[in-house]
């Protein structure tokens, strides 16, 4: 019965939850600016999580270096990465976007080399981390121009720069936060996300806008709830249960679904630099996760 909760939790975040983000991204950004839409989002996000821990009546552990450690978490994990993804959708299309977020795993075993006893390099892993960068940097030269880098480029290395915030934070849930309560590291950090945000965004993106259009509140509903309030809680009990290299790989799914939306409901058509640099960073991630093939003892 756990195995079969741990892979649709697994199919919940890749597909359902994060791989339909990326479209819903787009269609918010078209009312509101980038950061009022991730305070939004964050609030639909937090108040699921308290809503789901008062009534499964989750106690928090009050443990003041896990809470500091929660609450980094959520700027981290959630605030940082998140902003610069969303900011991103305003130069780049969206499964374009979710293929170079799916460079986690490559940062995530660089990292967990480091920190992580039972997450060692291997041939296999080097290899894949050479195929996987490759991709990435396929993707990134459309946008090299003589005259100069456009806000398309900037726009990639912003993804780039949220999956290594997401790959250091795997990393650092699984060292400090394991056997935390799931739920309460998704109601803490998202609570610390949307403080940072409450701050930040008026600053910036001043007056704030409150949404007018349905499809628009249906988004920040949809990715706050879901894509945050539901989707953090299955994330963090994978990784508590699988770890963070195999829980890295729900990564795998969310080009399938954000390119085939995008391509479908949103118009958007993929040039070559999509195609094949997201195969080499799929196959590259392939290679980081192979298992070796254990000794014959003689």
């Amino acid at each position: 019965m756990s195995r079969w909760k741990e892979w649709f939790a697994f199919l919940f975040v890749g597909v359902l939850a994060w791989g339909t983000s990326f479209m819903w991204i787009k269609v918010a950004l078209l009312e509101v600016g980038p950061l009022t839409l991730v305070l939004w989002r964050f609030l639909f996000g937090a108040l699921s999580a308290w809503l789901i821990v008062w009534a499964m009546r989750i106690p928090i552990d009050r443990n003041r270096k896990k809470l500091a450690a929660t609450l980094l978490l959520g700027l981290v994990n959630s605030a940082l990465p998140i902003t610069l993804i969303t900011w991103a959708e305003l130069y780049i299309d969206s499964g374009l976007t979710s293929l170079l977020n799916s460079t986690m795993p490559l940062w995530t075993i660089i990292i967990a080399h480091q920190f992580l006893h039972d997450d060692r390099f291997t041939r296999a892993k080097a290899i894949g981390l050479l195929v996987g960068f490759s991709g990435a940097v396929i993707l990134l030269i459309r946008d090299m121009h003589p005259q100069g880098w456009s806000g398309s480029f900037w726009g990639q290395l912003a993804v780039l720069l949220a999956a290594f915030c997401y790959g250091c934070s795997n990393v650092f849930a699984r060292r400090v936060l394991k056997g935390q309560h799931p739920l309460q590291t998704t109601a803490v950090s998202l609570t610390s996300a949307v403080l940072a945000l409450a701050i930040v965004a008026p600053i910036i993106e001043s007056p704030l806008a409150v949404p007018r259009l349905p499809m628009t509140w249906l988004a920040c509903a949809w990715m706050g709830v879901i894509g945050l309030g539901l989707a953090y809680y299955a994330y963090y009990y994978l990784l508590n249960t699988w770890g963070s290299t195999r829980t890295s790989l729900v990564t795998y799914l969310l080009p399938l679904t954000a390119v085939t939306l995008g391509v479908v409901l949103l118009g958007e058509k993929p040039s070559w630099h999509v195609f094949a640099g997201g195969a080499l960073v799929i196959i590259g991630i392939v290679l980081v996760n192979l298992s070796p093939r254990p000794k014959l003892k003689i």
